[in-house]
């Protein structure tokens, strides 16, 4: 979006320079050989001539150019403006999202430690006939579903550990650490930027 900034802008500097003259200066010199029918005499001649062009009128045509490539620096400049509010708005939300999660997830922990440290007192209990199966089987269920509560909550703490990479722009190959190539685009512009003819891309399509 910046880079779209830019060009309006640049769009509004050519709009604009069609309302400035135009000055050109051409420069001529000339050698003549055995002048005036005189053999061995030479002739030199130099000229500079100016010129100043300035359109007078064309129908308002530059004026109105002008004024729409204002007018639609204007346009681009408000959508980067919402862009970036955008932008701003999901950041803030990814991370508190993620600053939530990291809470859910030792409260998670926290509470499979208590249900171990719980079913292990129940079954010391039913040993000595203080608690029933069921009692033990009880305390085993609550186990259990504080584990999958805590598998859910450091699922949620991955997915919006990189949902908070993505909104600030850093979810590459180069953060994550992955085993894989990095495309870089400097490869291809070697690759083009001493094309002069041919159709094919590097690839040989």
């Amino acid at each position: 979006m910046l880079h779209g900034v830019d060009a309006s802008a640049l769009a509004v500097k050519i709009a604009e320079g069609a309302l400035y003259p135009t000055v050109g200066v051409t420069g001529q010199l000339q050698k003549r050989f055995d002048y005036d029918a005189v053999r061995g005499q030479q002739l030199y001649t130099a000229s500079i001539v100016g010129q100043v062009a300035w359109t007078l009128y064309d129908g308002g045509l530059s004026y109105a150019a002008t004024r729409q490539a204002k007018e639609q620096l204007g346009q681009t400049e408000l959508q980067t403006d919402l862009q970036r509010d955008k932008v701003r708005a999901a950041v803030v939300a990814a991370w508190g999202a993620n600053a939530s999660s990291s809470g859910v997830l030792r409260a998670a922990r926290a509470e499979v430690q208590a249900a171990e440290v719980a079913l292990a007192g129940v079954r010391e209990e039913a040993k000595v006939g203080q608690r029933t199966t069921l009692d033990v089987l009880n305390a085993q269920q609550t186990l259990l579903n504080a584990r999958v509560q805590l598998v859910t909550a450091q699922h949620d703490s991955v997915v919006n550990s990189y949902s908070l990479l993505s909104a600030i722009g850093r979810l590459s190959i180069g953060t994550l650490g992955l085993a894989v190539p990095e495309y870089d685009p400097r490869i291809h512009f070697d690759q083009v930027k001493n094309k002069l003819w041919g159709v094919r891309t590097p690839d040989g399509k």
